[in-house]
């Protein structure tokens, strides 16, 4: 990618972004090749999930992230390049995907903005091969022609324009210089109000597989430890929600993120009318700089109504040997991936707690300097999924999954995120989460079974961590 000095174009006019686009149309011209003009700006305040609604479209790719705690958002929509991919090599393609791109890219405005430049958005399901359950490709990445985040009290909007050697200069100006008037005076009064929310009389609600279904996967998943398959399997319970109108993901999204302000609240289409939304507390990795940020989240109690209930709950979590055998796996696979592709990392012997409104977890922040060269996505290869997600040992768990949930996961407990043109970037876990198309919804949690699980205390934390799903979409 070439920055571009800003002293080349220093009117902030209609004129200087009409000369800007032009000189790139005349370079795709030289080159017989598209170029994507890359376009920051900082604004004033900016809310994401806002602006999403405002030009969201149920069949077009978008993506929405945004942590309450951390003053940290980010939104794409109206994707200009997409591609899909499967397979185990599909890490690497969307890399190679993003930098042929990026070959071609010019970046122009205020580069100082939090998520300056191209952003690209992108989706991995559970598994590397689409199962019965075809709503999302294994691999989708886009780059988006809007762009806003936000970060500390900064904001900024970012246009990619892709300029091919036919393309008009006057109307790409046209049409970005009116975007470009909107986003810095946004509307919040031309965005449609939150609907009435149905009563919860009016949804039926069914567990797939029929009732008892999860009960019934944790005892086979029990069986598989018995005979030694595996020592840990993450088995999740799927309830899906029928309402009598058609449901709204984003309003179900702005209810999550504020229930839950401690977690990434996300939003995901591929384009096919159905949205894929969560609140969840797990960061898979994120890159920033020189360090790579990962954690460890596995082991989890309900909180106490009173302070003393809520201490008690929390000691108990910390001195449970399930909970902690569990923990522990997940450590030891972080640590060996991130070893495994040249890392040394850095974490606390003791987990601590990450204290939702619902549950509270064990969690292990673990840090590592980053290797020169390291792209975010070389992390992701190592680390998806997790035992949080998946097993240990990992292919005989993740075998069994296929083959004892009777759902195909899609995107649950897949990983989903954002990366730029310096390879920094963040993806979570797509847990806590819920695939909604029209007035249907499917919302997911699981649970990790170990030696010692009990089918019926599995029962009762699974419902306890759907419990904010199905709260949102009623």
């Amino acid at each position: 990618m070439i920055k571009i000095s800003p002293g080349l174009y220093v009117e902030r006019d209609f004129e200087g972004l009409l000369r800007f686009l032009t000189d790139c149309r005349d370079s795709a011209l030289r080159d017989n090749h598209y170029k994507v003009a890359s376009i920051s700006l900082e604004v004033k305040h900016l809310d994401s999930l806002a602006v999403l609604e405002s030009i969201y479209e149920s069949d077009e790719l978008h993506f929405y992230m945004e942590h309450p705690i951390k003053e940290e958002a980010i939104a794409g929509a109206d994707a200009i390049l997409e591609k899909t991919f499967h397979g185990p090599g599909r890490f690497q393609q969307v890399l190679q995907f993003s930098n042929e791109i990026l070959n071609h890219t010019f970046a122009v405005g205020d580069l100082h903005v939090p998520f300056w430049g191209p952003h690209f958005f992108t989706a991995f399901t559970f598994y590397d091969k689409s199962g019965k359950d075809t709503s999302f490709s294994p691999a989708t990445v886009f780059l988006p022609r809007w762009q806003v985040g936000r970060k500390e009290g900064i904001y900024g909007a970012v246009a990619n324009i892709v300029v091919y050697p036919t393309s008009d200069p006057v109307e790409l100006a046209e049409r970005t210089w009116a975007a470009h008037k909107k986003f810095a005076a946004f509307d919040y009064s031309s965005v449609e109000s939150a609907p009435k929310l149905a009563q919860k009389k009016e949804h039926k609600i069914r567990e797939l597989g029929g009732d008892g279904a999860f009960l019934h996967s944790v005892k086979q998943a029990c069986q598989g430890i018995a005979l030694g398959r595996y020592e840990k399997i993450v088995i999740a319970k799927c309830i899906e929600l029928i309402g009598p109108n058609e449901l709204k993901p984003l309003v179900s999204l702005n209810s999550l993120r504020n229930k839950y302000p401690g977690c990434y609240a996300f939003s995901f289409s591929g384009g096919s009318e159905k949205s894929f939304i969560g609140a969840t507390p797990e960061r898979l990795v994120r890159v920033e700089g020189d360090f790579v940020y990962t954690e460890a989240l596995a082991g989890s109690i309900s909180r106490g109504a009173t302070a003393a209930v809520d201490a008690s709950f929390a000691q108990a979590l910390l001195e449970s040997a399930k909970n902690v055998d569990e923990h522990r796996f997940v450590v030891d696979f972080i640590k060996d991936c991130l070893e495994s592709i040249g890392m040394e990392v850095e974490f606390s012997a003791k987990p601590n707690l990450l204290q939702l409104p619902n549950v509270q977890h064990l969690r292990t922040p673990i840090k590592a300097r980053k290797p020169e060269g390291l792209h975010l996505l070389d992390t992701v290869k190592v680390l998806h999924p997790t035992p949080a997600v998946g097993g240990v040992p990992q292919e005989p768990a993740l075998a069994d999954i296929r083959r004892i949930e009777p759902f195909s996961r899609g995107l649950y407990a897949g990983t989903l995120g954002w990366f730029d043109h310096g390879g920094n970037g963040e993806m979570v876990v797509a847990i806590r989460s819920a695939l909604i198309e029209g007035n249907t919804a499917r919302a997911y949690a699981g649970n990790g079974i170990l030696v010692n699980s009990s089918p019926e205390e599995e029962g009762i934390e699974v419902d306890l961590k759907l419990q904010a799903l199905l709260q949102a979409l009623h």
